[in-house]
């Protein structure tokens, strides 16, 4: 697999060393990333990726986000090699102390471009823990990932590739590295950011495009998806998706280990998604739902 890396304004070996062995992004999760698309040489949707890069910073305390100089950078790596599929811009606090609090020196900014195969199918299970809508992370994207790996590894070991999460409410929140479709009942639904759910750029997308395309899809209102509406689709009365800029809009092909139907609206709007995204690869932002 090609690894293109670029950090400290060059670009550089894979193998090489790049961060303080302080970086507050190593030694406690203080930092912020984006993963998008490359599709022929063009990272898809980036002004809507790094408008939410910023908000993360902000929401995170800190400094906002250098656009320029992450544009420049992402360019460097586009650039420099040839069929990549993705890249991941990271952004930590920089060199801190060995305690929870920042220290004063300048953000790291890294940005990693790679020819990984796309997700072709998606095979997801619940998991027995929770998201916290009303963490100071809620809605961040960010690098302090240890409570998806546990829960991926818990998906892993059951033979899934994703992991499906309740809020503290019991209502369906998100997955580890995506947000959720759910069709029933003639529509399509997605549980609203209130839930504790990413913001995520696929999912909005979809949103607006559906709704475009004439396709029923809406975000639901707070606590109109239970999480127990998996129990329907796993017994054929409603159907699931995942969005991610990963997978795009990808039907569950099963859900806790029982193969699952992909939905008529949920195949449709993956298609709708697919052909404007083919129209526009950087589709101007609005706000978020």
């Amino acid at each position: 697999m090609t690894t293109l890396v670029w950090a400290g304004g060059l670009l550089r070996g894979e193998d090489e060393p790049i961060v303080s062995a302080r970086d507050h992004g190593l030694t406690v999760g203080d930092g912020v990333f984006e993963t998008a698309e490359v599709v022929r040489g063009r990272v898809f949707a980036l002004t809507r990726h790094l408008r939410r890069l910023e908000y993360s910073a902000v929401r995170m305390g800190m400094a906002g986000i250098d656009e320029e100089l992450v544009r420049e950078a992402v360019g460097e790596v586009t650039a420099a090699g040839t069929g990549l599929t993705r890249v991941r811009i990271t952004l930590t606090s920089g060199p801190g102390p060995m305690s929870s609090a920042r220290g004063d020196g300048e953000p790291t900014l890294v940005v990693v471009g790679t020819d990984a195969p796309a997700l072709l199918t998606c095979r997801a299970v619940r998991v027995p823990w929770r998201r916290n809508e009303r963490s100071p992370l809620a809605g961040v994207k960010s690098t302090s990932y240890g409570e998806n790996v546990v829960m991926m590894e818990y998906a892993r070991a059951k033979g899934a590739d994703e992991a499906l999460i309740a809020n503290t409410h019991g209502h369906l929140c998100e997955g580890t590295a995506s947000n959720v479709l759910i069709e029933r009942d003639g529509e399509v639904l997605t549980p609203p950011l209130a839930s504790g759910c990413l913001p995520g750029i696929t999912r909005g997308l979809a949103l607006e495009w559906g709704a475009e395309a004439g396709v029923p899809v809406r975000v639901a209102a707070p606590g109109e998806l239970e999480m127990g509406v998996l129990d329907d689709v796993v017994a054929g009365r409603a159907f699931a998706a995942v969005t991610s800029s990963t997978r795009r809009v990808q039907p569950l092909a099963a859900l806790d280990g029982a193969e699952v139907e992909k939905g008529p609206l949920l195949s449709r709007l993956a298609a709708v998604f697919d052909n404007a995204a083919a129209l526009d690869s950087d589709p101007a932002p609005r706000q978020s739902k």
